[in-house]
């Protein structure tokens, strides 16, 4: 008997859409495009790396075509962002946000990617101060 790989689920914000990815992946980056930025309104976005055929997906995700050969798949009801696919670069791959999984930490990021395009205050994190919290709810 073998053990099956471990794996990871994720959800959008509303739970509408729900799936099921390997913890190993082929990359977990930290991307800084601009595009990434502006699609999730976010400084930066996680993205895992993973072949199609493992992702497990319950629900239906609606598909934008963000340039010529760039997929985002997101959820219709929420907005969340989950998906990335581009045939170009990774045929047979999808990028699933990672910010999206039910425990991120099963996947530790390792690389920084688009630091050209990087918010300039981003590289400055550490040196801001800190809150548990909310500030003043703590």
């Amino acid at each position: 008997m073998t053990d099956s790989p471990a794996r990871a689920s994720g959800q959008c914000h509303c739970g509408a859409i729900r799936y099921s990815m390997p913890t190993a992946v082929e990359h977990h980056a930290l991307c800084h495009c601009s595009d990434c930025r502006r699609h999730a309104g976010a400084p930066m976005v996680g993205w895992a790396l993973v072949a199609e055929a493992d992702l497990e997906l319950s629900g239906t995700p609606k598909i934008y075509a963000s340039s010529e050969h760039g997929r985002r798949l997101f959820c219709g009801d929420c907005g969340t962002g989950l998906f990335y696919t581009n045939d170009q670069i990774f045929p047979g791959k999808i990028d699933v946000q990672s910010g999206t999984l039910d425990d991120p930490d099963l996947i530790p990021a390792g690389a920084q990617i688009q630091v050209a395009e990087r918010i300039g205050w981003m590289e400055k994190l550490d040196e801001m101060p800190s809150f548990a919290r909310y500030p003043g709810m703590e």
